[in-house]
C-alpha cells in the first residue's frame, strides 16, 4: 500500500474527520510483535511494573505509584523535546503517540518511542486497555523479574476469563499484586480477582478517578500537588467539567507519549508548564474544526423517553457530546472511523454503561464504550466508512431501545402495572 494514502497530512480534514488514523492500517499482527518487544524492554530488570489504562486517569496514577517508589524520570529531557515541539510550530520531533484501543489515532509502531529510548524508571509502564489487559498480563508475567511489584491502574476487565490465567501467571512469580481502580465492577470478577491474591482497590465511580483512589491507597505522604492532580484528573474523568485544566490534562494525556505526561505531571502536577500548554492549544485548532465537522453530521431520535443524537467521526467525544447535549440530546452516540463508539449522558440519563453492555462494551453510567462485533472484512469497514457509520449507529440505537423497554418494564413493575397483557 501506498503510504501516501494513510497519512494523515495527506488528507483533506473533510477526508481525516471520515477515516482511521494510519495506526488503524497496521495488521494486529505487527501491533503484537511490537508490543511484546516493548514489553520486554520495559519489565526485564524492573522492580515493579504498572499495567494502566493510558489516558490522564490512569497515567495520573502511574505518576503517584513512580513518586511513591522514587523512581519519577526526570522531567528536564521531556522539557527540552516539548519546547522544540513548540518552536517548530507545533512540528513534531518524533511520532505522534497516543494511545488509542482502537487505531484510531495511533502511532507508526515503528516510530513510536525512538525520543524515549533513554528514559527507563525502575517502576515499568506498559499502557492497555480494557480489551487488551489479558493480553498484557501475559506478556507482563513472561518478563517480570521475581518478586518484582505489579499494579493495574484504571482498568476493568470484561470478565474473569479474559484475565484468568494470565492474572495468575502474573500473582504467582511478583512479590505483590496491587489494582486500583473505580469502574463498575461485577461482583464476581472483583471476588475472582482477589481470590488470586490481588489487593483490589475499586472507587465509587460517581465520585472519584482512579488517581484518586491511588492516592488514598498508597502509604506515602504525597506532596500537595499530587492531590490537586487527582482532583483535576476526577473533573475530567466523572465529565464535571469544572476546572478548566482538567481539559488541558486530558489533551495532553492524548497528545503525548505516556513517559512524557508522567514525567511533566509528577514534576508540576495539574499546572503544566507553559511549554506544555502551548502545544496544547496548537493541537486544539484542528480538534475543534473536527469537532464542528461531527456536530454538523449530528441527528436527534427519540428512543422511549430520551433524545439521543447520533453522528460520526474522527473526533474528541466529550467536546461533541457537550454541543449535543446544549442542542437538547439526553444521550449521545459518536461512531468513530475505527468502528468503536463512545456514549454520553447527561442528568436525564445515567444509562450509558447499560447500552454499552450490549455491544460489546462497558463503562460509566453516563460515559461507555463499545465496539459492535459486526465487522466481518475489510469491506465492511469500506460500508462503514462510505455510510458514516449507519450499521454501527443502527446496532447501537437497538440497544437503547432494550434499555428503555427495559426501564419502561421497570417503572411499570413498581406501580404494579401488569406487563403481560
Amino acid at each position: 500500500m501506498d503510504d501516501s494514502l494513510i497519512d494523515d497530512d495527506s488528507l483533506s480534514l473533510s477526508r481525516k474527520s471520515r477515516l482511521p488514523g494510519k495506526g488503524f492500517f497496521y495488521p494486529d499482527s505487527l501491533d503484537e510483535e511490537y508490543a511484546e518487544e516493548r514489553t520486554r524492554e520495559a519489565v526485564e530488570g524492573a522492580e515493579a511494573v504498572i499495567v494502566a489504562d493510558a489516558d490522564a486517569d490512569g497515567l495520573g496514577a502511574v505518576a503517584l505509584i513512580r513518586e511513591a517508589r522514587d523512581a519519577a524520570l526526570a522531567v528536564a529531557p521531556f522539557e527540552t523535546e516539548l519546547t522544540a515541539r513548540v518552536r517548530d510550530d507545533g512540528a513534531e520531533t518524533g511520532a505522534d503517540v497516543s494511545v488509542d484501543v482502537d487505531g484510531e489515532d495511533a502511532a507508526d509502531p515503528a516510530e513510536d518511542g525512538e525520543n524515549e529510548a533513554r528514559a527507563e524508571s525502575p517502576v515499568a509502564l506498559v499502557a492497555a486497555s480494557p480489551h487488551s489487559l489479558g493480553e498484557a498480563l501475559e506478556r507482563v508475567a513472561e518478563h517480570l523479574e521475581p518478586d518484582a511489584d505489579v499494579y493495574v491502574c484504571d482498568l476493568c476487565p470484561d470478565s474473569v476469563e479474559t484475565v484468568a490465567a494470565s492474572l495468575e501467571s502474573v500473582a504467582s512469580r511478583a512479590g505483590a499484586v496491587r489494582w486500583f481502580d473505580h469502574h463498575q465492577w461485577d461482583e464476581d470478577v472483583a471476588a475472582a480477582v482477589r481470590e488470586r491474591g490481588v489487593d483490589l482497590v475499586v472507587g465509587d465511580s460517581d465520585e472519584e478517578c482512579t488517581t484518586d483512589v491511588t492516592l488514598r491507597s498508597l502509604d506515602y505522604d504525597f506532596p500537595e500537588r499530587f492531590a490537586e492532580l487527582a482532583a483535576v484528573t476526577r473533573d475530567h474523568d466523572l465529565w464535571l467539567n469544572e476546572d478548566p485544566r482538567s481539559a488541558d490534562l486530558a489533551d495532553y494525556a492524548y497528545w503525548s507519549s505516556p513517559e512524557e505526561y508522567v514525567a511533566v505531571v509528577g514534576a508540576y502536577g495539574a499546572d503544566l508548564p507553559e511549554a506544555a500548554t502551548e502545544y496544547v492549544e496548537y493541537r486544539r485548532v484542528e480538534k475543534r474544526a473536527l469537532v464542528d465537522r461531527a456536530v454538523d453530521r449530528a441527528e436527534f431520535t427519540q428512543v422511549g423517553p430520551w433524545t439521543v443524537g447520533v453522528t460520526y467521526g474522527r473526533c474528541s467525544q466529550n467536546e461533541v457530546a457537550d454541543a449535543l447535549r446544549e442542542q437538547g440530546a439526553d444521550a449521545s452516540v459518536v461512531v468513530k472511523p475505527a468502528g468503536s463508539a463512545s456514549l454520553r449522558g447527561s442528568e436525564s440519563f445515567e444509562r450509558c454503561h447499560e447500552v454499552a453492555a450490549l455491544v460489546n462494551g462497558g463503562g460509566h453510567p453516563k460515559a461507555a464504550g463499545c465496539k459492535p462485533d459486526i465487522y466481518d472484512d475489510m469491506l465492511d469497514y469500506a460500508h462503514h466508512w462510505t455510510t458514516e457509520g449507519a450499521t454501527t449507529k443502527r446496532v447501537i440505537l437497538a440497544a437503547f431501545e432494550r434499555v428503555a423497554e427495559a426501564a419502561g418494564a421497570g417503572d411499570a413493575d413498581e406501580e404494579g402495572i401488569d406487563t403481560e397483557r
